[in-house]
């Protein structure tokens, strides 16, 4: 609705807030040893327990407005919801095996309950997170999942990724328009005119490493074609070198291909977050920079691998912090009045999904 012209009232301006991560690398550290020597004395079972404290770490650390949020899933649920997936996939492929008819039938089974089983994990996320005792909640249904997750990631195949912006912008409406937050609702519609810069700059991102690849495989062609033309006489060294140069070229092609989808990934966010609003006048902003967002991602990789995973608490606080802090709402009006009608359906809307979160099915 258009506003009538004069000068702008308390509630017509906005205030811009930014969310801020307060975790430490050193108090995650802690948290995260234990979890990989519990999942691993109990070969993958305390996993799910792992999730939870993990989850309820970062989100207990995610503040905005002075408060945080809150994560409430608990490890059984999750331990369930894995199990049933499990379950299922095994007496499928056992079915498959006895019935060589239906050797299909684990493919079909999983493409059509997909999409239900991806609603249902993004409804449990959402009612397990809360923030000021205001619990979210997931709406969406079978067939947007569908449509956003399965449709959408054929056409970003089948085109050879041309049709990926629209594919992101599915999922993103998808997500985003079926959020709920104290029964009030979200939406998210980024457009394809700000999707596209960031795939086009991945693409560029990937034809100039693979422009590099090429360059290092030609150079090193005439060598190889000698190696290969002495047969067995070649030397073991030789062997080795032609190990080292397929070892090369898979590892390049992994860092290429990482490196243009992070580069596509941050523009991503970026123009989703910016595209969303709630109340439909609350609007959202991401301003991350993607030689920034690149380069923390790239690195933490590096990092990570070098130190034996040891370092990986301090790579995951890290990306936190960078991504809370490009992250903000405006708030249109009062945000006293605002906070107090969302604390006000914390008793209401707190509790009303407890018995209902249902199982996260890892989806």
């Amino acid at each position: 609705m258009a506003l009538a012209e004069g000068p702008a009232t308390p509630a017509d301006v906005g205030t811009f807030h930014r969310f801020a991560f307060a975790g430490k690398a050193k108090e995650y550290f802690g948290i995260w040893i234990v979890n990989v020597l519990l999942t691993i004395v109990t070969l993958g079972i305390y996993s799910a327990w792992a999730k939870v404290r993990r989850n309820r770490y970062f989100y207990g650390n995610t503040v905005l407005l002075g408060r945080a949020f809150d994560y409430h899933a608990r490890g059984k649920q999750i331990l369930i919801g894995r199990l049933i997936v499990l379950g299922a996939l095994i007496a499928l492929n056992i079915i498959a095996q006895l019935v060589p008819i239906l050797v299909l039938l684990p493919t079909v089974v999983v493409l059509i309950a997909l999409p239900w089983l991806v609603a249902k994990g993004l409804r449990f996320s959402a009612r397990v997170t809360s923030y000021r005792n205001v619990r979210f909640d997931f709406v969406g249904g079978a067939g947007g999942a569908f449509k956003a997750f399965i449709v959408g990631s054929l056409l970003a195949v089948l085109t050879l990724g041309i049709l990926a912006p629209l594919a992101s912008r599915w999922v993103a409406r998808y997500v985003g328009t079926n959020l709920r937050y104290g029964g009030r609702a979200f939406d998210t519609d980024p457009k394809l005119g700000a999707l596209y810069p960031s795939w086009f700059l991945s693409l560029l991102v990937a034809v100039m490493g693979l422009a590099i690849v090429a360059a290092v495989a030609v150079v090193s062609l005439p060598s190889l074609q000698g190696i290969f033309e002495a047969g067995d006489s070649a030397t073991p060294e030789s062997q080795w070198s032609i190990i080292a140069v397929i070892v090369f070229g898979y590892i390049s092609l992994f860092v290429v291909f990482g490196i243009a989808g992070t580069v596509y990934r941050a523009g991503v966010r970026n123009a989703v977050w910016s595209s969303s609003t709630f109340e439909q006048r609350h609007t959202f902003l991401s301003d991350v920079s993607r030689r920034r967002y690149t380069w923390i991602a790239v690195s933490n990789v590096i990092v990570t691998i070098l130190t034996l995973g040891l370092m990986r608490p301090w790579a995951a606080v890290r990306m936190a912090r960078y991504q809370a802090e490009h992250t903000g709402v405006t708030i249109v009006g009062n945000v006293g009045e605002l906070i107090g009608r969302i604390e006000s359906q914390g008793s209401a809307v707190g509790s009303e999904f407890i018995d209902f979160e249902g199982f996260d099915f890892g989806f």
